[in-house]
């Protein structure tokens, strides 16, 4: 499977992650994703933004990045493309630096505190996902990565993350969900996984009912160590 990188990914995303995940009471067959690593860097979309439920509704959460044409990186545990050797101003996801000069940090930290201190499972979360940030990587990959690698340990799903070694352009890979998910964009990914279903939200009263395409962070604060049963629809 081909995912994109996304920061603390949507529900949808670690769903795509899961299906593949052979969970039986005497063994685990880990699923395998290939995130996107050469692809230009894509703005207004997952990569560097998520959405979490406040009171008065979605909030989005975004990552700042640093803009113009980024120096070569060479990444911890990823490959460096060709393409981007070749053209070091073509702007890969693998090479877009985040912006640390506002203090985007503190705000996420508090948005958080504000929308989920009284989720179930916050406070037994709360310190891993505020550390993720606090440690400032440089790298929007790098970054990602984190929070990618913290959703799949904390819901409880087995998977192998791959970075790519090359581009492929849309439609020639199978089993290709780069662009399926887009904050933007309706999807049905979550129906064709018979996940169509709602989970507990804080929230859910005062809006009048289930939020969906938020963020799994939504999904682990409320639902914690249960995640993984509506997620393999257990539950």
């Amino acid at each position: 499977m081909l995912l994109s990188t996304a920061y603390f990914p949507p529900v949808a995303w670690l769903a795509l992650a899961a299906r593949d995940m052979t969970l039986s009471p005497d063994r685990v067959l880990p699923s395998r994703v290939q995130l996107e690593a050469c692809e230009n860097y894509q703005k207004q979309s997952y990569r560097n933004r998520c959405y979490i439920l406040a009171g008065d509704g979605p909030q989005m959460l975004q990552v700042p990045v640093v803009h113009g044409a980024p120096a070569e990186i060479l990444l911890p545990g990823a490959l460096l493309c060709d393409s981007v050797r070749a053209n070091a101003s073509g702007r890969r996801i693998s090479a877009i630096r985040v912006d640390y000069s506002t203090p985007w940090v503190v705000r996420t930290q508090r948005a958080l505190d504000t929308a989920y201190e009284t989720a179930a499972y916050y406070e037994y979360y709360r310190d891993g996902v505020f550390a993720l940030l606090d440690a400032h990587p440089e790298t929007l990959w790098e970054l990602d990565l984190s929070t990618i690698r913290f959703l799949l340990d904390q819901c409880g799903i087995a998977c192998s993350l791959v970075p790519t070694p090359a581009f492929a352009a849309p439609g020639t890979l199978a089993d290709d969900f780069r662009y399926t998910l887009h904050p933007k964009h309706q999807d049905t990914v979550l129906q064709e996984l018979g996940l169509d279903k709602p989970y507990y939200q804080v929230f859910r009263d005062r809006l009048g009912g289930f939020t969906p395409r938020l963020s799994a962070l939504d999904l682990l604060f409320n639902e914690g160590p249960d995640s993984i049963g509506w997620l393999l629809n257990y539950t």
